[in-house]
């Protein structure tokens, strides 16, 4: 992404349905995904999502919406703000 993209602040919501259903926005990049665990950057800070099954659904990066599908545990934020560079950052250089 570039530097002009990441300077612009995007609405971070987060929307649950049942536990199976989680719909993100404000997404600035993706860290990294497996089935247990999905990891993102918001301007709010690094969110980690953890469950068995999970899925990504749906990724946007223009808007900066992720679906995740499976069964969600639990949901958990960090301040650690410092872009790392994640997963789309690499591919998409």
């Amino acid at each position: 992404m570039t530097e002009e993209k990441r300077s612009i602040k995007l609405p971070h919501n987060l929307v649950m349905e049942d536990r199976k259903t989680l719909m993100i926005t404000g997404v600035s990049d993706v860290d990294s995904f497996d089935d247990q665990t999905v990891v993102v950057y918001t301007d709010l800070g690094e969110l980690t999502v953890r469950g068995s099954n999970l899925h990504i659904g749906k990724l946007s990066v223009e808007t900066g919406e992720l679906n995740i599908t499976g069964n969600i545990f639990a949901l958990g934020y960090t301040d650690d703000r410092e872009k790392r560079g994640g997963i789309l950052g690499r591919l998409f250089k």
